[in-house]
C-alpha cells in the first residue's frame, strides 16, 4: 500500500480560507445568492482551486455542513448524556432531535442550501444516513424495533430545512418550533401496545 501524501500547506490554508469564506457569505447572503465566484473572491483564491478540491457547489456547501457538526457528531457518539451515551434511549432520541432543530435554526441559509443543492435525493446524504440511523436506532431501544426506520424518517421530517424556513418566515417562535418537535416525539417514543 503506497504511503499517504501529507497535504500540502497551502492547500490546508486555502481549503480553511474557502470553508471559512463560503461559511460567511451563506450567513450573510442566504441560499441563492451565493455563487462560487463570489466564494473564490471572497477566500482570495481562484474558481479552479474550489473545483479541485470540492468538485462543485454541492461539494463545498456538504464540506461546509461537515466541519460546522462535527463537534454535534462527537457529542453524539462520546459526550454526556442526555446526547451521548449513557441515559434511556427515549430521552436521547428527544435530545437528538432537539439539537438537531436547534443547529438548523442556527444554520438556516446554510442548511436550506444544502437541502436545495439538488444533489438528488437528501434521504442518500451521508449527513441524513448519520442522524436516521442514530435515531432509528434509538427508536428501536426504546419502543422495540417495529417501525422505528420509518418513524425515524418522519421526525427527522419535522426538522427539514425547507419546514423550519417556511415556520419561521411565518412567524412561529423558535420555541413552539422545539415545543412542537419535542411533543410529537414523545407521542412517537411511546411504545405501541
Amino acid at each position: 500500500m503506497p504511503p499517504v501524501r501529507k497535504e500540502r500547506s497551502d492547500a490546508v490554508r486555502n481549503r480553511e480560507l474557502v470553508l471559512i469564506a463560503a461559511d460567511r457569505l451563506f450567513a450573510e447572503r442566504g441560499d441563492c445568492e451565493v455563487s462560487m465566484d463570489d466564494i473564490a473572491a471572497a477566500a482570495g483564491v481562484g474558481k479552479g482551486t474550489l473545483f479541485r478540491r470540492f468538485g462543485d457547489r454541492v461539494g463545498l456547501i456538504k464540506a461546509v455542513v461537515a466541519q460546522r457538526t462535527e463537534a454535534l457528531r462527537a457529542d453524539i457518539s462520546t459526550g454526556p448524556p442526555p446526547l451521548g451515551p449513557g441515559a434511556p434511549a427515549d430521552e436521547r432520541a428527544l435530545a437528538l432531535l432537539d439539537v438537531l432543530l436547534r443547529f438548523k435554526l442556527d444554520n438556516r441559509p446554510l442548511m436550506l442550501a444544502l437541502e436545495n443543492a439538488g444533489s438528488g435525493s437528501p434521504y442518500l446524504s451521508e449527513t441524513y444516513g448519520l442522524w436516521h440511523a442514530q435515531l432509528a436506532g434509538l427508536l428501536a431501544e426504546a419502543r422495540g424495533e417495529r417501525d422505528a426506520a420509518f418513524l425515524a424518517h418522519a421526525l427527522l421530517a419535522a426538522v427539514r430545512s425547507d419546514l423550519i424556513e417556511h415556520l419561521t418566515a411565518t412567524g412561529t417562535p423558535p420555541a413552539d418550533i422545539r415545543s412542537g418537535l419535542a411533543t410529537l416525539a414523545r407521542a412517537t417514543l411511546t411504545p405501541s401496545p
